[in-house]
């Protein structure tokens, strides 16, 4: 056992060590259940197999350690010297093997059951959704909100609560669904959305937004025209640039792209049934729905709720819209 033991933690250190260096694209969801499967076939052997060969091993040793003293006794000696307390402990001591494996499967197993049902931590890695998210924040997404889905495959098992115009959404990018993007939610299944000119309007409705004071880009030093937009019942921020054009370059060809129309000020989609249209805050700035399509039921991570750290400023820390 300690030679495929230490087999099966190499395999698991060789793959950790591919993906970090970037040999090739790792699914993490994937790794933590595999390990939680390992682990817990370990643990349950330890349980019913290993530990009770231990107390038994340790049992007989204490059992003829009496028989020794029992037939010295008859014959007149009293005292004995040497104590079994130590062998006794080493033989109930648990090798590491075991301790690498079974005794890291109530960790593992927790991490899996929090990550895959309830929340998984992200970190905003480009500024596709400044300012309502910035690179460096550290969120939390609720993985129940659209409903409990399996992990791996990612089958819903409940419904939950539809997704609602103005979420913030994680998602499994469409073309490369072993990544995980984050957008807002714009347009539901049904909905005609357009973007043109840099206005955004639902079904013909334009969506009412006001200008509100500029935002400083840290990273460019220099200040973005920002706007409150409503979308629903929730009000967010977005910025635009005014010398940034209206008309989308380099649009990918995506599955129901016949339901988009593109234009010099923009494009209008008609979103498909079990989809979702997606856009960043950074409008100028955020390669979306308006780029590579529409995002399937089936790709949905889970709503992004909440700022949990940032390194760099303490004050991100909150819930957001």
């Amino acid at each position: 056992m300690q030679v495929l033991t230490s087999l099966i933690l190499a395999a698991f250190a060789a793959y950790a060590g591919v993906w970090y260096l970037g040999k090739f694209e790792g699914n993490f969801a994937l790794l933590l259940f595999l390990a939680t499967v390992v682990t817990g076939v370990y643990w349950v052997a330890e349980r019913f197999v290993f530990l009770p060969q231990r107390q038994r091993a340790a049992a007989e040793l204490e059992a003829s350690s009496a028989r020794r003293i029992a037939e010295l006794d008859k014959m007149g000696v009293s005292k004995v010297d040497g104590d079994i307390a130590q062998a006794k402990s080493r033989l109930l001591q648990q090798p590491w093997w075991l301790d690498w494996t079974a005794g890291l499967f109530p960790v593992i197993l927790v991490v899996f059951f929090l990550r895959s049902f309830l929340f998984e931590p992200f970190k905003i890695p480009s500024g596709s959704m400044i300012p309502t998210l910035l690179v460096g924040d550290l969120i939390l997404v609720n993985k129940f909100h659209y409903g409990i889905r399996l992990p791996v495959v990612n089958t819903k098992l409940t419904e939950g609560t539809p997704p609602q115009r103005g979420d913030v959404m994680v998602f499994r990018y469409p073309p490369k669904p072993s990544l995980d993007y984050i957008k807002r939610v714009v347009g539901l299944p049904g909905d005609e959305v357009a973007y043109l000119n840099k206005r955004l309007s639902i079904n013909g409705k334009a969506i009412t937004t006001k200008a509100v004071p500029e935002f400083f880009d840290e990273d460019s030093m220099r200040y973005i025209k920002q706007f409150e937009e409503q979308l629903g019942d929730k009000s967010h921020r977005m910025l635009n640039e005014d010398d940034r054009p209206a008309f989308v370059p380099g649009v990918d060809n995506f599955p129901n792209k016949d339901s988009c129309r593109y234009s010099v000020e923009g494009v209008v989609c008609k979103v498909p049934a079990g989809q979702y249209f997606m856009m960043g805050d950074n409008r100028d700035n955020s390669l979306d729905s308006r780029y590579w399509g529409f995002v399937p039921d089936r790709n949905i991570v889970g709503k992004a709720v909440f700022v949990w750290m940032n390194f760099g400023s303490l004050k991100r820390i909150g819930p957001f819209n």
